[in-house]
Formats: C-alpha cells, sequence, structure tokens
C-alpha cells in the first residue's frame, strides 16, 4: 500500500474499510470552520539544488546553475521580514542538495560547514538574531539530520505529496514515499511540531489520495505532532503543462482532508495556487505562509495576495482573520498559550514528558525585546491589521 515504507521503518496499518468511507466523503459532510488563520512570513530559499528532477517542480536548478545564499543575504531577507512585522522565516531547499552538486558541497566547504543541515542550523540562528521564528522545510531528512536544527525551528515541514509512485517522481533519483513518511514520523520521535500536505493532480488516483491522508492521520495518532495539512494543487509551469485539479476535484478532496483528519490539524489551501474562496466551506481553516516581503520562489509565477486579499476571502466566507506563529498555540506551554485558548493542548505540553519548544524557542518568546513583543502580540489575538502592511 505505501512503497518503500518498511524499508525506511514505517509502519502503517490502514485498511480499506477506512479508504472507502473517506472516498464516500463529499463537501456537504464536512463543517466549514469558524474562522481563518494565516502567518507572516518571508521565503528564504536557502539553496535551489535538489538531488530530485520531478517533473512539476520549477524550484529546483540543475547542476552548475544552482546557488547558496550566503549568510548575509539571509540576514538582509530576515531583518526585511522582521521590519514588515513577520514572525516566520520559511527556510526551503532541494533534498540532499550537497549530495548531488558539487559545487555547493564545495562552497559549504570553504565556508566550513560539513552538510547543508550545520549550514541550515547556522542560517536559523541569523533568523532568530534578527527577530524571525525558523519553520525550516528542506525534504527528506534522516532523523541525525533533523537532529541537527529542530531545536533552533519553531516547526518544521515537509510535503508528503502522495503515497503513491507517480511518474512525475520520475528519474535516475525518484522521490520515495517512503522515504517521505519516516520524515514525518522522524519528527514525531523528535517533538517537532510538522506541517506536511498532500499534492493534488501528479498522476495519483483517488484512493492514493485517500490513503495519503490516511497515513499522514496514522503518524499524528501515534505522536500527536502534526498541525497542518496543506491540500495543494499543482499548477502549470514551465516544466509542468499537463494541468490542474479543476474545482470539484478541489473541493472533494479538501473535504476528505477535512474528515480524515482529528479537529487539532488545520485544512490549509496556499491561496495562491489553490481557488480560496470556492474552497472555505470544505473545511479549510488556514491560508498558510503569506508574504508582504518576498516571493513564492517555489511557484515563482503564482503571487502570494496581499494581506487585504486575505481578508477578503475571509468576509466572503463570513469569518474572522487572524494571524499565527508558525507553531501553533496548541505546542506553546500553559504560560505562553492565550487565555481564550480552547483547543486540545499536544501531548506533554503542559508536563515534562515532551519539550516541543527548545529553550532557545522559548527564550525567544518570552524575549522582553520588538521580536518577542512581536510574537506574543499574535499570540495574545490583536487584529490581524495592527501592524503596517
Amino acid at each position: 500500500m505505501f512503497p518503500g515504507a518498511n524499508e525506511y521503518g514505517v509502519e502503517l496499518t490502514v485498511d480499506d474499510r477506512a479508504v472507502e468511507e473517506l472516498l464516500a466523503i463529499n463537501p456537504t459532510d464536512v463543517d466549514a470552520p469558524s474562522e481563518l488563520t494565516f502567518a507572516r512570513n518571508v521565503f528564504v530559499p536557502l539553496t535551489t539544488a535538489c538531488r530530485y528532477t520531478c517533473t512539476y517542480c520549477t524550484y529546483f536548478d540543475p547542476p552548475g546553475q544552482a546557488s547558496l545564499l550566503s549568510l548575509e543575504e539571509v540576514r538582509e531577507i530576515c531583518r526585511r521580514g522582521a521590519d514588515a512585522g513577520c514572525t516566520e522565516a520559511l527556510f526551503t531547499f532541494g533534498d540532499d542538495p550537497d549530495d548531488r552538486y558539487t559545487e555547493i558541497h564545495a562552497q559549504l566547504a570553504e565556508w566550513g560547514y560539513d552538510t547543508i543541515h550545520e549550514y541550515l542550523r547556522a542560517a536559523c540562528e541569523v533568523a532568530l538574531e534578527e527577530g524571525l521564528l525558523p519553520h525550516a522545510n528542506p525534504g527528506d531528512q534522516t532523523r541525525e539530520q533533523m537532529a541537527t536544527v529542530a531545536d533552533v525551528n519553531a516547526s518544521m515541514g515537509v510535503m508528503l505529496e502522495t503515497t503513491a509512485e507517480v511518474d512525475a517522481h520520475a528519474g535516475p533519483r525518484r522521490k520515495e514515499p517512503g522515504q517521505r513518511l519516516r520524515t514525518i514520523q522522524n519528527a514525531g520521535e523528535l517533538d517537532v511540531a510538522f506541517t506536511t500536505g498532500i499534492l493534488v493532480g501528479i498522476g495519483e488516483t483517488w484512493r492514493d489520495r485517500a490513503e495519503s491522508l490516511l497515513a499522514i492521520r496514522e503518524l499524528h495518532d501515534r505522536y500527536d505532532h502534526i498541525q497542518e495539512v496543506i491540500v495543494q494543487p499543482v499548477v502549470d509551469n514551465e516544466r509542468w503543462a499537463d494541468g490542474s485539479p479543476d474545482l470539484a476535484t478541489m473541493r472533494r478532496v479538501t473535504a476528505m482532508a477535512r474528515a480524515a483528519l482529528p479537529d487539532e490539524i488545520s485544512v490549509q489551501v496556499p491561496p495562491n495556487l489553490a481557488p480560496a474562496n470556492d474552497l472555505i466551506d470544505c473545511g479549510v481553516d488556514d491560508l498558510g505562509g503569506v508574504s508582504p516581503v518576498t516571493d513564492d520562489h517555489i511557484n515563482p509565477e503564482y503571487a502570494w495576495p496581499a494581506l487585504r486579499e486575505l481578508e477578503a476571502i475571509a468576509d466572503s466566507a463570513g469569518v474572522p482573520l487572524g494571524e499565527r506563529l508558525p507553531v501553533y498555540e496548541r505546542f506553546l506551554p500553559a504560560g505562553l498559550r492565550p487565555d481564550g485558548f480552547d483547543g486540545r493542548v499536544a501531548d506533554g505540553a503542559d508536563g515534562d514528558d515532551r519539550t516541543w519548544l527548545s529553550p532557545t524557542v522559548r527564550d525567544a518568546l518570552v524575549a522582553d525585546d520588538p521580536a518577542g513583543k512581536r510574537y506574543r502580540a499574535v499570540i495574545e489575538d490583536e487584529t490581524t491589521m495592527a501592524r503596517s502592511d
């Protein structure tokens, strides 16, 4: 059912009955949200190198053309974001770029780093210094790689995309569903609040979509660590011309996501890629990270909406719009959660059994400096437009 999962030490037991029940879901079976949320971020594409060559992806550049942001460039991006009122630094790069790209490996060595994860750690430390909470999404990660950077991240993520083997992942270095699932499991084992999602329209079947959502749910049931699941359509670009899923498909699969996942997991659609106005009633309650400063470097042809456009989406749905941090409130310790919090607290967040936030991140949240005050203003649920657009 899940290609390669056992090979990577991931045991899942999604059964046929659960799949069939989920396949029977339609938009009228789920409730619309009571509110919408978003995060204000900057996009930091640490490198455009990637070991994979997925046929729908415009993010990666071929060997010889990929570059690596310097820490000075990272600092400037983060400084601009903090000045614009952002709270999140979204770090991205392709999977294991220093494995395939000799130039990237050589540059890292010249700067004194043995691996891209060591360099990512330094970049996250720069973000924290400049007043942003890191959220790193560096693709597949071993447990050791993730442990290298987990304590300097408020949360992390990777798109599962699909549990199926699809031709869109073709090439000598195929993206392995089992490795993706192992990355999500690693996050649970390391107490990392995590974001994942499915990519719709890359050749997967409806059954594949159901199985992917149920696999995410099973891993969350085991570790209680998934904070949001993104339902993202593939979009036409210079490398993909096979079209995007139609509205009926997106409405049905979004409703399936809402039905499959427990209430504490947000269902997110990216408003620059999906028809958000037409999906809110299918259970969407989050619009993701939106940047007033930087482009969407993974989908450069699709500009972020302005924050006013997010308000218009919320107004159209008849619900309030609230800003959030890159780590959801349920993972915060009791002293930081807002008084009105009425959700389910993450397993161990109020005890000593699990450490969802490292001392480094906790110190940033409680600091008596402009960044700490900015974070706490978001936690305390001040109006979304209280700071400058």
